[in-house]
């Protein structure tokens, strides 16, 4: 498989956060608050419609096309039609001069969107992953619906299973007991997100934008999951995390992820994994959304001694045997948050 240069040039590509949440969740909150940060000057921000997303009393002046420009120093772009051509036409007006230079990008999709399409673009469309990256899935989660928003909401349980960050919203007027509750569901959903409480979109740039989250390329990083060991099922939603001792033989690996992907690609709706493959020298990092997988990563070394292969699969209305059936690994574990 050799070195992905494609690694080296991850730092070169402007990181896109993905915003996403169901109407009502705190999105709107979120996205003016971060847009009113000194240090998100320099971002460009899509979103669906400049009277949906409320940023009207932060706008300053029209400069380009759809695009205006914030007083915050915020680049603002309304979506028509088609995402990628926003995003081709914002790079290309970047490059002539059009518009501010900008170093992130924020896309904020609608509350009933699924994020699955964006996040596919964004990890398989080769004329924008020559300028960007995805960095990070953020969920906004309305902390007042609790969980029944899940058994209502099939788009809502998606946006959840498919997010790095989970925030719940609101929970300075909601019951501790019932926040607990949520966050159980939550957990029961996307084990491996991270989930905060968030007042009135209050949190720092940081913790959302240029985390790296969603592309990491750090093994070290995955091994958390060893914590995880008993199944769970949330609304139809399972996570699964299969383990293998030995290397892998890549060809069996990668016949028995097609099969799947060709059976039940619509039910993946996240799959995240380091791999130790057998005559590579370092692990092979791999991460997909349904159908769509990014081009698997070649790193250069392992971080320590532990090269264990471990895949986490977030899956809906598929059972363990599925799953397991022809992995190529000796062991699999289902997955629950430690």
């Amino acid at each position: 498989m050799g070195h992905d240069a494609s690694s080296d040039r991850s730092a070169e590509r402007l990181p896109v956060s993905l915003i996403t949440g169901f109407l009502g969740s705190g999105k709107t909150t979120l996205l003016n608050r971060l847009l009113q940060q000194p240090e998100m000057a320099d971002s460009a921000v899509i979103i669906n419609e400049f009277g949906e997303t409320a940023l009207d009393h932060l706008l300053v002046e029209p400069i380009a096309g759809e695009a205006v420009l914030l007083a915050s120093g915020c680049l603002c772009c309304a979506v028509r039609g088609d995402l990628q051509d926003a995003l081709r036409r914002l790079l290309v007006q970047r490059d002539r001069g059009e518009v501010p230079a900008f170093s992130r990008v924020l896309i904020e999709t609608s509350g009933l969107a699924d994020p699955a399409p964006v996040v596919q673009l964004l990890l398989n469309n080769p004329l924008l992953g020559r300028d960007l990256r995805l960095d990070t899935v953020v969920a906004t989660i309305d902390g007042t619906s609790g969980p029944g928003q899940f058994e209502q909401y099939a788009e809502a349980v998606k946006q959840a299973a498919l997010a790095d960050r989970l925030l719940v919203t609101k929970t300075d007027i909601v019951p501790a007991a019932e926040v607990e509750a949520l966050i159980g569901a939550l957990r029961g959903i996307n084990p491996g997100a991270a989930i905060e409480t968030v007042v009135h979109g209050e949190i720092d740039p940081a913790r959302l934008v240029g985390a790296g989250l969603y592309e990491q390329r750090d093994p070290g990083q995955w091994l958390d999951i060893r914590a995880y060991h008993d199944h769970r099922h949330t609304h139809g939603i399972s996570a699964f995390s299969l383990v293998a001792e030995q290397p892998l033989d890549w060809l069996a690996f990668h016949r028995w992820l097609c099969d799947l992907r060709a059976a039940y690609g619509d039910r993946l709706l996240r799959v995240k994994g380091v791999l130790n493959v057998a005559d590579e020298e370092g692990p092979v990092v791999i991460h997909g959304v349904q159908h769509v997988f990014h081009p698997p990563v070649a790193l250069r070394r392992w971080r320590d001694g532990d090269r264990t292969s471990r895949l986490v699969m977030i899956v809906r209305d598929l059972d363990r045997e599925t799953i397991v059936a022809g992995w190529p690994g000796s062991a699999a574990q289902d997955l629950r948050p430690g």
